[in-house]
């Protein structure tokens, strides 16, 4: 499958891989040179196999709070949301972000590798909200980074220092009609953009700022490891149908209170995990941990890397893993990389915060 964008990309030079049967661009300039150049300037990121479900009719609202752990009940029109959904034993179908564009519709961005399961789900439980995929019809786009709100001033009349995170604007721009979010996916601050799927002008229009503001095409590749800097996890990896919010940082989106039963509740009310998942600094910088390295503490294992890269920001070797709940923060663990262990010492899942 190829996004609007696809042959942008290749015109651009980008290295094309497969990511869960989507051709995307890996990384155009390099993974370190855009990751860097998010951190102090933008980056443009190609987002668009991301799935994208509308709910509408009298029913969305209930049919949304009995999916997600997290309450809708607090948004207000044009206000977005962040919420894992559940099964009945409390694991995670998906992690997703709810749009509210009016009181009986809203809009549910997903994970590209999950499109076609959480559709289905959803509809299974939809009772008699209207549950469309309006993926393909619409293209998405994120422009990520310090200088990503100049920029976009440049294109719309809205004045976007109004807007705060994860709230929503409609914009025109130079006759493309978006959805604005202050949202993304990389500890900066950022935008995206919802319009139609046959605008893919819009790229050369964000694109010819790029010598004012230094914005660049942006890949898998630097959005994996910016996300990773900010704390923020991937489904399939750092968390799937196994896991449940409590034995990810995800405890504070869970609603026990609100109005509406959920889906896992009775499970994650009484759930007791033995398991948590922080994150790690290898002491010796030259190795990187990887998916799958076994965690050590006195010779055995205890658990398993989810996620670990080099991070370019901090110089450092980073990552996520599963302890034991007992573990602590700064204690000392250490990781097999090749056969060798190597020492660690666990941390915050969060390492970057912007300034």
């Amino acid at each position: 499958m190829r996004t609007p964008f696809y042959d942008i990309h290749k015109s651009l030079g980008a290295k094309i891989v497969n990511f869960y049967g989507w051709e995307m661009p890996l990384q155009y300039s390099g993974i370190m040179d855009e990751h860097v150049n998010v951190r102090t300037n933008v980056g443009l990121f190609d987002v668009s196999h991301m799935g994208r479900f509308e709910i509408k009719g009298q029913q969305s609202l209930a049919c949304l709070q009995k999916l997600v752990t997290n309450d809708l009940e607090k948004l207000a029109d044009h206000q977005a949301l962040y919420s894992p959904m559940c099964y009945e034993d409390g694991g995670i179908v998906d992690d997703i972000i709810a749009y509210r564009l009016a009181h009986d519709r809203y809009i549910v961005v997903v994970n590209a590798s999950n499109r076609s399961k959480d559709f289905e789900w959803i509809s299974n439980h939809s009772k008699s909200a209207h549950v469309e995929d309006i993926s393909d019809r619409t293209g998405l786009l994120a422009i990520q980074g310090p200088r990503a709100s100049d920029l976009l001033q440049r294109l719309v009349e809205t004045d976007l220092q109004s807007v705060k995170p994860f709230h929503i604007v409609d914009a025109n721009i130079d006759g493309i009609e978006c959805m604005i979010s202050r949202t993304g996916y990389t500890g900066e601050d950022g935008f995206e953009l919802f319009f139609d799927s046959s605008r893919i002008e819009i790229w050369a229009k964000l694109m010819q700022y790029d010598k004012i503001f230094g914005i660049k095409p942006t890949g898998l590749g630097a959005r994996d490891t910016l996300r990773l800097e900010a704390g923020l996890m991937l489904y399939g990896k750092d968390m799937d149908e196994n896991t449940t919010p409590l034995e990810v940082p995800l405890k504070w989106t869970i609603s026990f209170g609100k109005k509406q039963e959920f889906i896992g509740k009775k499970v994650l009310s009484n759930s007791h995990p033995s398991r948590k998942l922080v994150g790690f600094e290898v002491l010796e910088k030259r190795r990187i941990a990887r998916e799958g390295n076994k965690v050590l503490m006195k010779g055995m294992k205890v658990g398993f890397v989810t996620s670990g890269s080099f991070s370019p920001t901090l110089r450092k070797s980073i990552g996520f893993c599963f302890v034991p709940i007992e573990v602590l923060q700064d204690q000392s663990i250490h990781i097999d990389i090749g056969g060798k262990h190597y020492e660690a010492k666990t941390t915050s899942t969060r390492f970057y915060k912007r300034k």
